[in-house]
């Protein structure tokens, strides 16, 4: 009877000291991770204090324009935006940035969400997380319609003589960088003047997303969009989400797939498409 005891109790304290160092043994939680939950998601902050930040650059028409006049923004992602807003019990307040400082922006807190137009890439997934897609896209060209024939292919492109003009500090420059090496390429600061250039003759040819294509050429006769059904990329829009809070990602992607089947980002598109 006393060496029966005498196991169990050997028994009890091995399984004690192994339940001691399998704690030991878990690893602790990360200062980010341990700071984001004592913040709390975005998604009870937001409906807390009433406002929804999205940083936003104002310059990519249809997703995203600023006026420079007034200050007000329009667009697709500026409707569906405020639409996500209003989802959470709050009103959007639109965080001015650039291509190259958006997920910067977002990474430093300085907004909940970064909206108008952005494409998923990787090195942009490694700051920030990035919700269900809501459009495939890709890059095509945009020209003169008079050259429309002309410049069909990257390699009808990028000859000498040819002027490739770009936006700063996004994909559109990675692209041109990437794939333009005989021709010229100027980078043109203003996205909402870039087009300007091509139609006064000062460049040739600008390569940029299918849906920008298609709405330059609806606003602008003299311009076509060259085969945006068929463009030289794959890519896919999406909305930038703080890294780590996965509860309002779940979230976000949920409105995301509900607005993209139930007709209300078809609508917002329709209204800027039309």
């Amino acid at each position: 009877m006393r060496r029966s005891v005498t196991l169990s109790a050997l028994a009890a304290v091995l399984a004690a000291t192994a339940a001691g160092s399998a704690l030991a043994a878990a690893p602790a939680a990360s200062p980010a991770a341990a700071a984001r939950h004592q913040r709390g998601t975005l998604l009870d902050r937001v409906p807390e204090r009433g406002v929804l930040r999205v940083c936003t650059t104002g310059d990519y028409r249809p997703f995203t324009y600023r006026d420079p006049k007034s200050g007000d923004y329009t667009g697709i992602d500026i409707d569906m935006a405020r639409d996500l807003a209003k989802s959470l019990d709050a009103k959007p307040a639109f965080v001015p940035t650039t291509w190259a400082k958006l997920v910067d922006d977002l990474a430093a807190g300085r907004c909940d969400v970064g909206m108008g137009g952005v494409s998923v890439t990787l090195p942009r997934a490694r700051k920030a997380y990035f919700s269900e897609p809501y459009l495939t896209d890709g890059k095509t060209p945009v020209v003169r319609c008079e050259d429309a024939e002309k410049y069909q292919t990257l390699e009808d492109i990028d000859q000498p003589g040819v002027r490739v003009i770009v936006n700063p500090g996004g994909t559109n420059e990675q692209f041109a960088r990437a794939h333009i090496k005989r021709a010229t390429l100027t980078v043109h600061p203003d996205n909402t003047t870039i087009f300007d250039e091509i139609i006064a003759g000062r460049a040739d040819v600008m390569m940029t997303d299918a849906s920008e294509t298609r709405y330059q050429a609806k606003i602008h006769p003299e311009l076509c969009a060259v085969h945006p059904d068929k463009p030289f990329s794959f890519s896919e829009k999406a909305y930038a989400l703080p890294r780590g809070d996965q509860e309002f990602k779940e979230y976000v992607d949920q409105w995301v797939h509900l607005a993209t089947h139930d007709g209300t980002y078809a609508k917002y598109e329709h209204d800027w498409m039309k």
